[in-house]
């Protein structure tokens, strides 16, 4: 177990790597959040899932290992039932087509025939190896994104392999350790599971086309007749993965992956007045697109903890798909029931930064071009692989104070120039690892309370690397 204070983007140490993240406030009034456990660079995920919980938003705790893969008995059965997902490989949308064209590209003759060889015998989803559908060569059975709900003094914690199963196990405590882990008649990925006001409980799953159906009583099973298929899809809802229920007042929000801008970067929503549907597309929340050169995924959900409504997801880094990480937003709920989409920031769910108070590199939230967090192994994490022409912006600095200079923490060499929002306030050239100090122009910058974004452009670098700044007043 580790604890940790912050308030900020990323919410947990640069070492933790918890995306996929669903947030719920159990009935003590901690705020709980379960996701995925990213382990390495090679996969998404891990064999393992950790529980993160916090009173106030600021105050976390990292928990022991709450479910393995190890502790389920039929994950490698080859005996054990598979159940067919929504996915039509042999029949793929457009996104499922772009998907296959990506895996391809990077396979051998005997890969591609291996391959092939599958979608002839309809297991297109598991090999002895792993998951086909991200080119894996696993011999450890991953967990992906988990879902828990409480009921009658107990935590269900649904979970999904990267071969498409799914179960649930069960614990007296919200943070585990889940046990007894009972199979569910279904396959796919990414479960959810929500109890409505009445009692009933529904559990959701899938790719592309998302499926639901009614819990029976003991949460641990349901009637295959009863299930509705195409509750979202790619076509109608841009939904790609990630299923996430809400209720708001009698409205139902269904809070997925979202493919509109070509990638499932997004958390989008369809709202219904029924748990299964039909839903209507209303758009998007946050968009993580900006985290990473090579951002890929997005999966999450909100919540109202102690009175605010956030979202929960995940950004990647160190140029990567993987190595994803818990952030958190404000958002809001407007009257008409909608959700105005909201950028990411690095002052999280806190407060904008103060003067004098350090913004780490690793807290930038928006990248454009080469740059990206990372750094040696071992090493504080800092904005690396920076070249001519990269943007970097960091939200938000506080608008009342007036700034006169900016301390940079860095190393390498190279010059930048320093806008706060459409203002140039200033340029600074480095050479060599140490801090650097300007006195910032701020000459027609409009003030606001709402806060500054911090924009540092790149105009000449060399082994250039951004480790924190300070504003001073």
């Amino acid at each position: 177990m580790r604890t940790y204070d912050n308030n900020r983007n990323p919410i947990l140490p640069p070492d933790i790597h918890i995306p996929d993240g669903e947030p719920h406030v159990m009935s003590d009034g901690k705020l709980y959040v379960y996701g995925s456990y990213d382990a390495d660079m090679e996969n998404y995920c891990s064999g393992e899932y950790h529980v993160v919980s916090t009173p106030d938003g600021k105050h976390w705790t990292v928990h022991d290992t709450s479910f393995s893969a190890e502790d389920v008995p039929w994950i490698l059965d080859p005996s054990a039932k598979r159940y067919g997902t929504a996915a039509d490989w042999t029949h793929p949308t457009p996104f499922m087509m772009q998907m296959i064209q990506d895996m391809i590209k990077d396979m051998s003759p005997e890969q591609l025939e291996k391959m092939a060889r599958q979608q002839v015998q309809g297991d297109a989803t598991e090999n002895e190896e792993g998951s086909w559908r991200e080119g894996a060569n696993q011999k450890r059975p991953l967990l992906f994104a988990p879902d828990c709900i409480e009921k009658d003094g107990n935590y269900y914690l649904y979970f999904c392999t990267e071969s498409g199963m799914e179960g649930v196990a069960v614990s007296d405590r919200p943070e585990g350790p889940f046990r007894d882990p009972v199979r569910l008649p279904c396959g796919g990925i990414d479960p959810a599971v929500f109890i409505d006001d009445d009692g009933q409980a529904y559990y959701y799953w899938d790719q592309f086309f998302s499926s639901g159906v009614p819990l029976n009583e003991d949460m641990v099973s349901f009637d295959t007749e009863k299930v509705v298929k195409n509750l979202v899809t790619e076509e109608q809802h841009y939904f790609h993965e990630g299923s996430s229920m809400r209720k708001i007042g009698d409205t139902y929000y269904y809070i997925f992956a979202d493919v509109e801008r070509g990638k499932p970067t997004a958390l989008g929503y369809a709202t219904s007045d029924s748990p299964l549907g039909p839903f209507t597309y209303r758009g998007i929340i946050i968009d993580n697109a900006d985290c990473d050169p090579d951002s890929w995924n997005n999966h999450g959900s909100i919540a109202c903890f102690n009175g605010q409504w956030i979202v929960c997801y995940h950004r990647s880094s160190r140029n990567s798909r993987m190595n994803r990480r818990l952030c958190m937003e404000k958002i809001r709920i407007l009257e008409d029931g909608t959700i105005p989409e909201v950028k990411m920031t690095s002052q999280g769910l806190g407060d904008p930064f103060g003067p004098g108070e350090r913004i780490e590199g690793y807290r930038v939230c928006g990248l454009r071009g080469n740059a990206f967090v990372g750094g040696p192994e071992g090493e504080a994490e800092r904005i690396v692989g920076i070249c001519p022409g990269d943007e970097m912006m960091f939200r938000y600095l506080q608008g009342e104070p007036v700034y006169t200079e900016l301390e940079l923490e860095s190393g390498g060499s190279g010059q930048l120039e320093v806008w706060l929002d459409d203002c140039l306030a200033a340029e600074i050239s480095v050479c060599g690892e140490g801090k650097a100090t300007v006195p910032l122009d701020l000459t027609g910058l409009e003030r606001k309370d709402t806060g500054y974004e911090i924009r540092l452009v790149c105009r000449r670098a060399e082994k250039l690397e951004i480790s924190g700044m300070r504003f001073l007043a």
